[in-house]
């Protein structure tokens, strides 16, 4: 069952049981990934207990491909005839209907090697095709809610990006990383070393807040508290 939070005044997170989507209001709703393959009717009736109307989402921005972030783009696009937004390297896999490129390689760990072995390993890497009618690049600001800037955090996945809600001073970090037992890496990286490159450029952005598609949300120094764990892996 989907559980609503709100985070900002204009920022809330939809939890889909392994995997957190979010929408923000401003005129209409922007969505924020989309959870599985088969979600659509399980977002669609989280929003309207929350008093929202799905038909008010005016966009769909995806931080990456991964089936668990972008698997029910396709049916929110065909229902509701609302442009797809993602990072122009994502956007080729999305047409396509591939979820990921490959070879990824598993974060050390028991949790993520849980993870792995639960939802990821024995995937087939596709999820339905969708257009994106909108590719995004490095430092984009959308104009939702004061300016929805987007930052390239390649490593996760060539194309992944992380979103900053400027106004607000929260960061909307996908899968640079993780905060499910505490802040750790998430579980797979098509580039590890990269990733860890990206987390510690997205440290310098003025952030307070940040939230992620996997585990809970951080409410306060968000920004210094992922480069001091994450600062100590780079010089490994």
């Amino acid at each position: 069952m989907a559980t609503i939070q709100q985070i900002t005044p204009s920022l809330y997170q939809i939890r889909l049981g392994a995997v957190n989507a979010f929408f923000i209001k401003d005129d209409g709703l922007t969505l924020i990934d989309t959870g599985y393959p088969g979600g659509l009717t399980t977002l669609f009736k989280a929003l309207h207990q929350a008093g929202e109307d799905p038909h008010t989402i005016r966009r769909v921005v995806l931080t990456h491909a991964h089936p668990d972030h972008a698997g029910s783009a396709a049916a929110i696009k065909q229902t509701l005839g609302v442009p797809v937004l993602a990072h122009q390297l994502e956007a080729p896999l999305l047409k396509e209907g591939i979820s990921g490129r490959s070879p990824i390689y598993r974060s050390p760990g028991v949790v993520n090697g849980l993870i792995y072995n639960l939802f990821i390993k024995g995937g087939d890497g596709k999820i339905n095709a969708v257009e994106v009618d909108e590719p995004l690049s490095h430092e984009d600001v959308l104009p939702i809610a004061g300016g929805l800037q987007v930052i390239h955090t390649p490593g996760h996945s060539v194309g992944h990006i992380a979103l900053l809600l400027r106004n607000e001073g929260v960061l909307i970090a996908g899968d640079v990383c993780a905060n499910m037992v505490g802040l750790d890496l998430s579980t797979v990286y098509e580039d590890r070393s990269l990733g860890i490159k990206s987390l510690l450029a997205v440290s310098e952005r003025p952030f307070d807040k940040a939230v992620f598609g996997h585990g809970t949300p951080m409410k306060e120094q968000a920004n210094r508290r992922i480069k001091a764990k994450f600062e100590p892996m780079s010089q490994r």
